[in-house]
């Protein structure tokens, strides 16, 4: 892990906050796998999936509803206890979230907001280095508190944990499928797979890749690339810092783990620590020494900006310094708020924005699943009032025929 100071620094948070999420490496390919499995359905689904996703011959593509409540029976019993209370957070959290229908009288029109779930998604679960059933819970909970009738998950290799998660919350449609066919399929249907109307979930580059392809034929909650995380701190126990920096190292070697602060003295403990702490992880090893970076800043409030242009997916600062995020996608505040709390279970989603996206979105929510639809009624006496208004501006655009349909209204009120 890199320490940086003055120029140095500054250039790298220049970099950092320009960075892409490298999907023009794998697009080309991408692509040619999405057009197969659009135009040839299972065929090209089932050859994928058994080159790539461990998918035996003769093996239905989905996994049948006996194996998923199996799993559920013999999975060990503090695994069960732990789904089930953070299933019970992040659905409580899911519900705080979730807006309300609402009318309003003003001068006679009665306006208002109607709160409508999506009819199907496709919800996105990686299998690859590790079994995510945690995934599972974080993108099928919101979309079961919106009301969402159908929820299909596809998973390569789907572990017995994760098919766990899914028999607690009652899924039943689980496929052996992941990487860029398994998004051509949820975007636009298979034989065995029907199209849903959302795609949510994190996943590799060429999953990643495949969602930006099929964006404009399905809609997909944003692009989420390899982990990332920030830390803020002036003072503070280098042990703490640095463990979080490795916990989110250990996703993927691509991961960006980034410490800034004003101190250099701490900046060199984290480092030393985070190295200590990463030697018998060789995949947080490997994130350390590629990506990994202490800033020094000249000043705290130098600190905080940088973060901000970041705009990384996790960031933890301390309390004083919550109103000053204006960029992130998840927000941990102080010592004992560690990041590996909000990927498992206190609640708020782990489905999170990364190379830059949280400047302008914040993480998976129940408002993903959900449709906000306005309403309104006129009485005559408001459709009377607000004509002339209307009028005027419709003959400003040249559009007659939209202030006709007015005037024809107020000549009967």
């Amino acid at each position: 892990m890199r320490v940086l100071a003055g120029r140095a620094a500054e250039k790298c948070v220049r970099e950092l906050a320009a960075r892409a999420s490298r999907l023009d490496t794998v697009e080309p390919q991408v692509r040619k796998i999405v057009s197969n499995v659009r135009r040839n359905g299972d065929r090209a689904l089932v050859m994928y999936a058994r080159k790539w996703d461990g998918l035996k011959a003769g093996q239905p593509l989905r996994v049948p509803p006996s194996e998923i409540r199996a799993a559920w029976k013999t999975a060990n019993s503090d695994l069960c206890s732990a789904l089930k209370q953070a299933a019970e957070n992040i659905r409580r959290f899911c519900e705080w979230q979730k807006p309300a229908e609402w009318t309003r009288k003003n001068y006679g029109m009665l306006l208002g907001q109607l709160v409508r779930p999506l009819d199907s998604v496709g919800c996105y679960v990686p299998g690859g280095r590790y079994p995510l059933p945690s995934t599972l819970l974080m993108t099928v909970i919101p979309a079961q508190v919106a009301g969402v009738r159908e929820i299909r998950v596809v998973s390569p290799k789907p572990g017995s944990e994760t098919l766990a998660a899914a028999a607690l919350l009652g899924v039943t449609e689980v496929y052996r499928v992941g990487g860029a066919h398994a998004i051509a399929a949820l975007a636009y249907g298979t034989e065995s797979i029907p199209r849903v109307d959302k795609i949510v979930g994190p996943g590799n580059l060429y999953v990643t890749a495949a969602k930006k392809l099929v964006a404009f034929d399905c809609s997909i909650d944003f692009l989420a690339g390899p982990t990332e995380v920030v830390i803020v701190a002036e003072r503070g126990e280098a042990a703490f810092i640095a463990a979080d920096l490795v916990a989110q190292a250990e996703h993927d070697p691509e991961t960006l783990p980034v410490f800034i602060t004003s101190s250099r003295s701490l900046a060199e403990d984290v480092a030393a620590c985070a190295a200590g702490i990463a030697k018998n992880n060789p995949i947080a090893r490997q994130s350390l020494a590629a990506n990994g970076v202490a800033l020094v800043a000249a000043s705290h409030a130098q600190a905080l900006d940088w973060a901000n242009l970041v705009a990384p997916e996790h960031i933890t600062v301390a309390r004083g310094d919550v109103p000053a995020v204006r960029s992130a996608g998840s927000v941990f505040v102080g010592d004992y708020s560690p990041q590996a709390v909000g990927d498992y279970a206190s609640g708020p989603n782990h489905v999170l924005p990364t190379a830059g996206a949280a400047r302008y979105r914040g993480g998976l929510s129940v408002l993903d699943f959900l449709k906000l639809i306005t309403v309104q009624e006129l009485s005559p006496a408001a459709l009377r009032r607000i004509a002339p208004v209307v009028t005027s501006l419709a003959e400003a655009e040249g559009l007659q025929a939209h202030a006709e349909s007015v005037r024809v209204r107020c000549a009967h009120a």
